[in-house]
């Protein structure tokens, strides 16, 4: 749509219920040119035109729909707050929002992903930001509640000790950018920085990590565990590649150099071998380890403009 050009797209999701039904959200990258942002959910019926739209008073990073409600997006912003969008209200405002009392982060928010619905049955998300906090939040009533899940040290250390943390209030935090949850383990999930390192965490477990690994030497864009195979995961990164990892090794599996910075990766929805990367030079890659381990098995330009990059897949 017009209203959307002047935006960089900074995330994409498909409804879990709905299979032609997507979610876009519309930001920027670019700190020094932040302002408002964009929710469109189009229909692959009618992708010229979207279904629904909100303006948002600050940049969306990332959003996620609800597995069983497919109504609910929760979104993270530019500005570090989160919030819950019901597409059944007819309403521009958000159903929730964070606030700066009630534990905002106070960095970009770079994931978000709902989780299973806690002990008494609320339903509630994880989120991921720059401050170095994972947090957990809970819709309770017409709030949301929010719990530090970790905090992201420098030293290696995940430390959720309120005096500690009160002493060295960020000083010590190192930057969130990406996580993601394992598909058949409840409780374990990755953790990737933007000095390049990924830890592997336990929500029951959050003053130290369980591994971390010396993945990359720059920032670690996505995480992503197989969707098949329980140990392997994938990552990728500003250093121009491609990792996959069994993750009782601290050696990745495979690198793949893809010769420039890589945005995202994702592994197949029906093969336990295939996955995709974009990088910003307007190319996809397509990789599948059954048939060649060392190249991918299809590369296809996707823009043209020079100035265009890929953001996600």
């Amino acid at each position: 749509s017009d209203k959307a050009k002047k935006f960089t797209v900074t995330a994409v999701h498909f409804n879990p219920k709905y299979d032609d039904m997507f979610a876009v959200g519309h930001g920027s990258y670019d700190f020094l040119k932040q302002s408002t942002g964009l929710i469109t959910v189009y229909s692959l019926k009618n992708p010229s035109f979207p279904e629904v739209t909100y303006t948002t008073e600050s940049g969306v990073m990332c959003l996620d729909f609800h597995p069983e409600h497919p109504y609910l997006i929760a979104v993270g912003f530019y500005d570090g707050s989160v919030a819950v969008y019901n597409l059944r209200e007819k309403t521009n405002e958000p159903s929730y929002l964070s606030s700066a009392k009630g534990g905002k982060h106070t960095d970009p928010v770079w994931q978000v992903c709902w989780q299973e619905n806690d002990l008494d049955n609320q339903l509630n998300f994880f989120s991921i930001s720059s401050d170095g906090r994972v947090t957990s939040w809970c819709l309770i009533k017409n709030e949301l509640h929010y719990t530090d899940i970790i905090l992201i040290r420098m030293s290696g250390e995940a430390d959720l000790d309120a005096e500690a943390n009160m002493q060295g209030m960020g000083m010590d935090l190192a930057c969130g950018t990406c996580f993601d949850f394992h598909k058949s383990t409840d409780y374990l999930f990755l953790v990737g920085t933007e000095e390049g390192k990924i830890h592997k965490c336990s929500k029951h477990y959050s003053s130290q990590f369980l591994d971390t690994y010396q993945a990359h030497h720059m920032a670690v864009y996505a995480v992503r565990w197989n969707n098949f195979h329980p140990r392997v995961f994938a990552s990728c990164s500003a250093d121009w590649t491609v990792k996959v990892w069994d993750h009782n090794y601290s050696e990745p599996m495979f690198t793949f150099d893809l010769g420039c910075s890589v945005g995202d990766v994702v592994w197949s929805p029906y093969s336990a071998t295939v996955f995709g990367a974009v990088t910003d030079d307007g190319n996809v890659f397509i990789f599948d380890l059954a048939q060649e381990k060392y190249e991918p098995i299809c590369q296809q330009s996707v823009v043209q403009k020079k100035k265009t990059k890929v953001t996600h897949l």
